[in-house]
């Protein structure tokens, strides 16, 4: 959150041109950690985050109880700004740690304990808070962020609702009321929401996530009057079959009735994708520029949104959907880019059962027995719950599309140092190649009771991604995760089912 004291403007003047002296003679240790703290301040209210930083670190020797944790609470929402979430976990644990009955502080423990993925963790927080102070906004949001990620979206909005009843003026709260109304099929209001959230940022801001928001009122403008998502026969269960190339789930799809082409089954990707070759021979047009990242130097990417009339896999079709359309295309990749589609980002419960080749689609589906089911995060992609060595929880986003097992660069930071040579290997992504990557074996990964004991696994560049979702992504399991079961991602029970074929 972003506050700026009129009152203070002369002072940030000063603070961000002149160099703040003090005198340990005739200071004491916690007049120092003040000054420290109101620089930091100063700082973090002129959008100066990366600085605030270090002047909070600074304000930490010699400070007052009460002093730390204001300390704590500012570095933490820096730390959050700049997408640090490693560091604002630390942060978040220490404040935890201070005040443990604050409810502003805890609120904002509850945000760290989110960016770094740990959901379950970041809700229990939320509603700790709330029991102490039943008008907490940042409370009030949290919780409503969370129910969000288990599609309880009707609850998700009355506590958003609520959050924006006490701080009506918090550009985040907007965000988030953008965000429910966008998996609700609510266009319209989602676009107003995102508008009032850019608005009520301070003129100079120029963050990937506000003009992620920017494009996105845009796109969301262009669906007019018409009902966004909309099933020809709802409450059907489709089954389609498939076939498997290259450790890619691949079915045949028309877009608005065109020539079928083939679509990879892609539960890593946010929209529909179109390639930029498919699109202009299907006479599909943008309608907007937006942001994407993922793994590959490149980070951030710019690509085009697009309104689909129609898309038809096998008795499965819907109209009036979101696209994406990857142009400007990536050069010098092994494979020409492909068309993507994933149900989830439709709202959509699925069935992968490798061992049948089919392709299981429905609002609700039948609740089957299985082997193995983790609890299930729905946040723009899905993700589930690994421990890395036995002492990690990191969320792994669940990503047909992918091939391998995967550790984010930052999870691998918190692990124990290679005692063998880092062996590099060639990796790309829709974000072109990652040069970085490398093979780290003998790590132990467990997801409930399947384990991987002493295993190789990829580590990737995984920070503009986690910046743009807004929490820590631990890893990906992909094809070799899954091709093992008949699998089931069942959004309305907020599981991942797994049947051993």
């Amino acid at each position: 959150m972003r506050f700026a004291v009129r009152a203070l403007v002369f002072g940030v003047a000063v603070a961000a041109s002149l160099p703040i002296v003090i005198d340990a003679q005739s200071a004491s240790e916690s007049a120092r950690s003040e000054a420290r703290l109101q620089l930091g301040d100063l700082l973090r209210g002129d959008q100066r985050y990366w600085e605030s930083i270090p002047a909070y670190d600074q304000a930490k020797p010699g400070a007052t109880s009460e002093q730390l944790v204001r300390v704590s609470s500012g570095l933490l929402q820096s730390l959050l700004q700049v997408a640090e979430f490693t560091e604002a976990h630390r942060e978040a644990l220490l404040l935890r740690s201070l005040a443990p009955t604050d409810p502003s502080a805890l609120a904002l423990v509850g945000d760290g304990l989110w960016s770094s993925g740990l959901f379950d963790e970041a809700e229990a927080v939320y509603r700790d808070v709330l029991a102490i102070d039943a008008g907490s906004a940042g409370g009030r949001h949290g919780l409503a962020q969370s129910l969000a990620t288990r599609r309880a979206y009707d609850d998700a909005l009355d506590w958003i609702q609520a959050a924006l009843e006490i701080a009506p003026n918090t550009p985040e709260f907007h965000h988030t009321l953008g965000f429910v109304y966008q998996r609700m099929h609510r266009f319209g209001e989602a676009a107003d929401a995102y508008e009032r959230y850019v608005g009520l940022l301070p003129s100079s801001t120029n963050t990937e996530k506000a003009d992620w928001a920017r494009a996105e009122v845009q796109f969301l403008r262009s669906f007019g009057d018409r009902q966004a998502v909309q099933l020809t026969e709802p409450g059907r269960v489709h089954t389609i079959p498939f076939r498997v190339e290259r450790d890619k789930v691949i079915v045949r799809g028309r877009v608005n009735g065109r020539s079928a082409v083939d679509f990879v089954v892609d539960t890593g990707a946010e929209q529909t994708v179109l390639s930029e070759p498919v699109a202009q021979d299907l006479g599909v047009q943008p309608v907007a520029n937006t942001l994407s990242a993922g793994v590959g130097e490149i980070g951030l990417r710019g690509l085009q949104a697009a309104r689909l009339e129609s898309l038809q896999i096998g008795s499965f079709e819907v109209t009036n959907l979101p696209a994406i359309i990857k142009s400007p295309p990536l050069g010098g990749l092994p494979t020409p880019e492909s068309e993507g589609f994933s149900p989830i980002a439709l709202g959509l419960s699925v069935t992968i059962d490798y061992g049948q080749r089919q392709l299981i689609i429905g609002e609700e589906l039948p609740d089957e027995p299985a082997d193995i089911v983790l609890p299930l995060r729905h946040h723009r992609l899905a993700v589930v719950r690994g421990v890395v060595d036995g002492e990690h929880p990191r969320s792994f986003v669940v990503d047909t599309g992918g091939e391998v097992i995967s550790i984010s660069r930052g999870t691998a930071n918190l692990l124990a140092p290679l005692t063998v040579r880092r062996v590099p290997i060639k990796v790309y992504g829709t974000s072109g190649w990652d040069d970085d990557a490398y093979l780290r074996p003998g790590t132990n990964l467990a997801f409930d009771q399947l384990l991987y004991r002493n295993y190789s696994v990829v580590v990737l560049n995984l920070h503009r991604p986690s910046a743009l979702l807004g929490f820590q992504i631990g890893g990906i399991v992909g094809h070799r995760f899954l091709s093992d079961y008949r699998v089931t991602l069942d959004l309305d029970r907020s599981v991942l089912k797994l049947k051993k074929l």
